[in-house]
């Protein structure tokens, strides 16, 4: 698997590799769901932001993205392809953080629809989406996308607020993505 930083999109999302050129949309886009942020590692909103930042641009095995509604040009939140392991074709899609309002619509499962697509270009035979178990919404859209459940890790993190959180691992392999992918586009053909 051969997993390159590009920027990715279709007709309803972009996905941007974070920059100068993003950073105070982004930023803005964190402000005001502090319930989100609560089921993390670490922290993004407000005085939290930059260090949050510096993570996400500085992580090696990460290629973080802000997600851009193609509408308005405006900043909906941000994903990650993470935990990279290319010699066994195995990516993670997480750090998915996004405006309430873009919640539930088409911002989702367009970026996923890209993602996904992505990851299996380059090679990938599995991706992984690890949700923390009390997020029951993000559980109900990752299956809605046509992912297994696989069962929980427990104890597997600790939040930044100190709290040690149980995760759910789903995934989709390289035998289900094409099932996943026209599951996708028939339910984006709505928009």
């Amino acid at each position: 698997m051969k997993l390159t930083p590009q920027g990715l999109q279709n007709r309803w999302v972009r996905l941007e590799l974070l920059s100068d050129n993003n950073r105070e949309g982004l930023a803005k886009a964190f402000e005001g769901h502090s319930e989100t942020w609560d089921l993390m590692s670490l922290p993004g909103a407000g005085e939290h932001f930059d260090a949050w930042w510096d993570d996400a641009v500085t992580t090696p095995d990460r290629i973080a993205y802000a997600v851009v509604r193609q509408s308005d040009g405006e900043v909906q939140g941000t994903t990650s392809f993470l935990s990279i392991r290319p010699g066994h074709g195995v990516v993670e899609i997480g750090w998915t953080v996004l405006r309430p309002d873009a919640r539930g619509g088409v911002v989702n499962p367009a970026m996923k629809l890209l993602m996904l697509a992505r990851a299996f270009e380059a090679g990938a035979k599995r991706v992984e989406i690890m949700v923390d178990e009390r997020n029951r919404r993000s559980q109900a859209a990752v299956l809605k996308l046509g992912a297994v459940r696989e069962g929980i890790l427990r104890k597997h993190k600790t939040t930044w607020t100190g709290h040690v959180r149980n995760t759910v691992a789903f995934s989709i392999t390289d035998d289900e993505w094409p099932e996943v992918k026209a599951r996708l586009e028939e339910r984006l053909s709505a928009f």
